[in-house]
């Protein structure tokens, strides 16, 4: 009887145990789990497992839409680290093409989440949307025939050399500074047969286009080192989200240091350009 009494006990202790690791297991489960205060962008958005990320479509190396549909590049790599961050997988990001023109209105709207798309910060803009960043400065350079036989290097060497840019674009603005030999086109694509003829020595424009360019016509053109104006890019949220706001910054900083960031360069836009050192967050 008393040797029942103990073996019964023991089998009580046997099922106590593994229930409580049953218990165990399923807490840590949990835990593992994304939670974030309630109220909060980004409270809502790991509830509903899903976010709309704004992105260019037709943007080599930093959003371009795949055969799919569906976009690919730097940016796309940073809106699914963010992403992530919220406990939404990749297969869950809803992704809106999001051109110059609709940028701050799809914001204001509602109809994004997030844009991530080659988008410079500056103070017109933050009168009607905030930005999280920058996480990346891109700047205006130039493309120019393989092995840069006419040396251009900077604004200031141009000499005579034939420069071509898009009419009516901030590019002309800043390169008409420097020199007045400039012809201009519709598009920056447009630059490239002027080029290949000797009418244009050079096309330039911000270092990320032209970066996409060249990956299209990897042995024909190649882009200068160096920029001279400064494009910092940054994620666009709806003005006023301060919580959102610092848990993107957040983000970024932690993907600067973990490797994150530079493995997200390395496998789109750093295929042509060279990898740089992350940008200093601006928490404004």
């Amino acid at each position: 009887m008393k040797l029942n009494r103990i073996a019964a006990g023991v089998v009580a202790l046997t099922t106590a145990l593994a229930l409580s690791a049953c218990g165990g297991s399923s807490g840590g489960s949990a835990s593992s789990e994304k939670t974030f205060a309630e109220g909060t962008t980004m409270a809502r958005l790991a509830d509903a497992g899903t976010i709309k990320i704004g992105t260019k479509f037709d943007q080599p190396l930093f959003g371009l839409a795949g055969p799919d549909g569906t976009p690919e590049g730097f940016d796309v790599e940073i809106g699914k680290i963010i992403a992530d961050e919220l406990g939404i997988s990749a297969d869950k990001i809803q992704w809106v093409e999001t051109v110059s023109q609709n940028r701050e209105p799809f914001i204001q709207n509602g109809q994004v989440d997030i844009v991530v798309a080659t988008y410079t910060i500056n103070d017109t803009r933050k009168q009607v949307v905030d930005f999280a960043g920058p996480y990346y400065i891109a700047g205006q350079s130039f493309l120019v025939p393989k092995g840069n036989p006419n040396n251009i290097t900077d604004p200031e060497n141009l000499g005579d050399n034939v420069i071509c840019t898009v009419t009516g674009s901030t590019s002309e603005k800043n390169i008409r500074e420097y020199t007045n030999n400039v012809i201009t086109v519709d598009k920056y694509s447009d630059c490239l047969e002027p080029i290949r003829t000797g009418q244009a020595k050079a096309l330039t424009t911000d270092n990320v286009i032209l970066a996409g360019l060249v990956s299209q016509n990897p042995d024909e053109f190649e882009v200068t080192d160096g920029t001279f104006t400064s494009e910092p890019y940054g994620i666009g949220l709806a003005k006023g989200d301060d919580e959102f706001r610092a848990f993107i910054n957040d983000t970024l900083e932690a993907s600067f240091t973990d490797g994150r960031w530079e493995e997200a360069w390395k496998k789109t836009a750093g295929t042509v350009l060279p990898t740089p050192e992350p940008p200093e967050i601006d928490r404004y």
